[in-house]
């Protein structure tokens, strides 16, 4: 996967300028973040501080997710501000096997990541789920905190304008 896949992410970027609310923004990025990790499944969590919650916007196969902030592998990521991996989440204590129920979905692995906005807060989680070959990497986790890094002014600016619509 060498420079190829940075580069792909730098393209990836030009077309984004276009996205300017948060219903093309995040669909855009998931479809993009599934491609270069090669996944089933991306779901985009935002962090909403004053309720101490994530939530998704954009949950990809299921309906709206909405968690605490100190739960799940989603939680520890946003909490820490560090990405996550489990390549074995029904044995990893973070996981949160209910959602899977309800979906009846079944995570084989997770990678979770955090998007930082421009003051270094932690606003939203990148969770890629399946990765089709084999496990997460951290090279998989650097190419994707790369990825948060590159989309995170895009997504924060669709937040920005989301809100003034309000």
């Amino acid at each position: 996967m060498g420079i190829e896949i940075y580069r792909r992410i730098a393209e990836f970027g030009k077309k984004l300028i276009i996205c300017d609310d948060i219903e093309s923004t995040l669909p855009a990025i998931s479809e993009e973040a599934k491609a270069i990790i090669n996944v089933e499944r991306c779901s985009i969590f935002m962090v909403d501080r004053p309720t101490n919650m994530v939530w998704t916007k954009l949950s990809d196969g299921v309906g709206r997710i909405a968690l605490a902030l100190d739960s799940g592998i989603v939680g520890q990521c946003a909490t820490s501000e560090k990405s996550q991996i489990s390549n074995n989440p029904y044995e990893d204590s973070r996981f949160l096997p209910k959602i899977d129920e309800k979906s009846g979905f079944v995570t084989r692995n997770i990678l979770a990541v955090p998007i930082f906005n421009s003051k270094q807060a932690v606003i939203g989680v990148i969770q890629l789920l399946n990765k089709y070959n084999g496990d997460f990497t951290e090279s998989d986790g650097g190419i994707m905190e790369f990825f948060a890094n590159y989309v995170s002014g895009t997504l924060e600016l669709a937040l920005l304008m989301e809100e003034n619509k309000k």
